[in-house]
C-alpha cells in the first residue's frame, strides 16, 4: 500500500491514533476483562493478555509522543525553530524518554532480555563520530540498537530507514523534524540514493553516530536468496559465492555505506550484530513465541578510521569481510532451540 501524503499523515492519521489511545484507555478494563476470558483457550502463560496490554501500551504511547511533538511544535513557535540546535536537542531527549518508557513496559510485558557482550565500543567514548553498521533481524531489532545509542551511549543518531516506517505517526513526525531519511526501496536512482545518503552523512560531529542497516530490511530466507541471485544477475559471481555461504545475513548492499565513508572521513565505524529474535520472521512467529522469555545478545566491534579502506573495491571487500564474520558470531550464539 502506497504511503499516504504527509498532509494526510498529519491531519488524519495522527489525530487519529490520538483519539483511539482515549478510546482505549477510556474502554480499558472492558479489553483486559476479555483479555483474561480468552487466555485458557490460547497456548502459552496469558498469552491474548499479554498481546492486548502491549497493543493498547504501544497506542497510547504513540498517542502520548504526538502530544509531546505538538507542544514542542508551539513552543517553538508552529515550528519555526524546530531545526534549531536547542530544539533538536530537545527532541533527542524526547526520543530518549519514549524509547526508555517503551523498552521498560516490553521488558516488562515480554520477559525480555537485552546483554552486550565484548569490550565496550568506541560509540560509548565522546569526541569522535561513528558510523554504525548493523545486522537487521526480527521485530523491533532497530528500536534496540537505537534505544542504546541514545540511552546507553549518549549520542545522536542520524537514521536511513525505510520509507514506509512513516506509517507510524509518532516515528513519522519525530525522524522527520531530525536529520534522517526515509527510502522508498526501488522508488529511487541508485545514484540519488547514494547522494542522499552521503549528505545525511556529512558534517557528523562529536556526539553523532550514523546508523544504517546494508541488508535494507530484515533477514528472511526468501530475502536472502533473492539478493545472492541479484548478485549473479549482476555478474558478480564471487560475491555471490560468498553471500551463499553466510547463513544467518543478506547479502549487504554496499552502496549507502560507501557514500556515508566518502562524507564523514573522519568517522570510526561500529559494526554491530544481535541475535535472540532470528525466529521471528512472521506475525505468526512473533505470536507463537509469545511470552517471550528471550535473551536478546548484542555485540559491538569499534574500527577506528585509520583502519577503514580507502578505494572503493577494497571497502566493499572489507564490508562483506565484516559480514561474514558478524555470520559466524550469529551462528555461535543463537539460543538453542530446544531451550527457548
Amino acid at each position: 500500500m502506497p504511503l499516504p501524503p504527509r498532509w494526510f499523515r498529519r491531519v488524519v492519521i495522527a489525530p487519529a491514533v490520538v483519539l483511539l489511545a482515549v478510546l482505549l484507555l477510556c474502554t480499558l478494563p472492558v479489553w483486559l476483562v476479555l483479555s483474561v476470558v480468552l487466555s485458557p483457550f490460547a497456548p502459552g502463560r496469558l498469552r491474548p493478555l499479554r498481546v492486548c496490554w502491549l497493543a493498547i501500551i504501544y497506542v497510547v504511547w504513540d498517542a502520548a509522543a504526538l502530544v509531546a511533538l505538538f507542544v514542542l511544535w508551539l513552543v517553538s513557535g508552529f515550528g519555526w525553530r524546530k531545526r534549531s540546535p536547542v530544539f533538536q536537542r530537545a527532541h533527542y531527549v524526547l526520543a530518549g524518554w519514549f524509547l526508555r518508557a517503551l523498552f521498560w513496559q516490553s521488558r516488562w510485558t515480554l520477559r525480555l532480555h537485552i546483554e552486550v557482550v565484548g569490550t565496550d565500543p568506541d560509540v560509548a567514548l565522546p569526541g569522535r563520530p561513528e558510523l554504525v553498521v548493523s545486522r537487521h533481524a526480527g521485530p523491533g531489532d532497530s528500536f534496540i540498537l537505537i534505544h542504546a545509542l541514545v540511552n546507553w551511549f549518549h549520542r545522536e543518531p542520524r537514521i536511513v530507514l525505510k520509507a514506509a516506517l512513516q506509517w507510524d505517526p509518532a516515528v513519522d513526525v519525530l525522524l522527520n523534524r531530525l536529520p534522517n531519511r526515509f527510502i522508498a526501496p526501488g522508488s529511487t536512482a541508485a545514484g540519488s540514493l547514494a547522494e542522499q545518503v552521503g549528505h545525511l552523512a556529512f558534517g557528523l560531529d562529536d556526539d553523532d553516530v550514523f546508523v544504517i542497516f546494508p541488508e535494507g530490511g530484515n533477514f528472511t530466507p526468501t530475502r536472502r536468496v533473492r539478493a545472492i541471485e541479484r548478485l549473479r544477475s549482476r555478474g558478480l559471481f564471487r560475491m555471490a559465492a560468498r553471500a551463499e555461504r553466510m547463513r544467518h545475513v543478506v547479502a549487504p548492499t554496499p552502496g549507502g555505506m560507501l557514500a556515508a565513508l566518502d562524507s564523514a572521513p573522519d568517522a570510526g565505524v561500529i559494526f554491530v550484530a544481535h541475535t535472540g529474535l532470528d525466529r521471528m520472521l512472521t506475525v505468526a512467529d512473533v505470536w507463537r513465541e509469545l511470552p517471550m522469555d528471550k535473551r536478546i545478545v548484542m555485540r559491538f566491534w569499534s574500527v577506528p578510521p585509520e583502519e577503514v579502506p580507502a578505494g572503493q573495491e577494497q571497502r566493499i571487500e572489507w564490508l562483506y569481510d565484516w559480514w561474514a564474520r558478524i555470520d559466524n558470531w550469529v551462528e555461535a550464539n543463537r539460543p538453542d532451540p530446544m531451550s527457548a
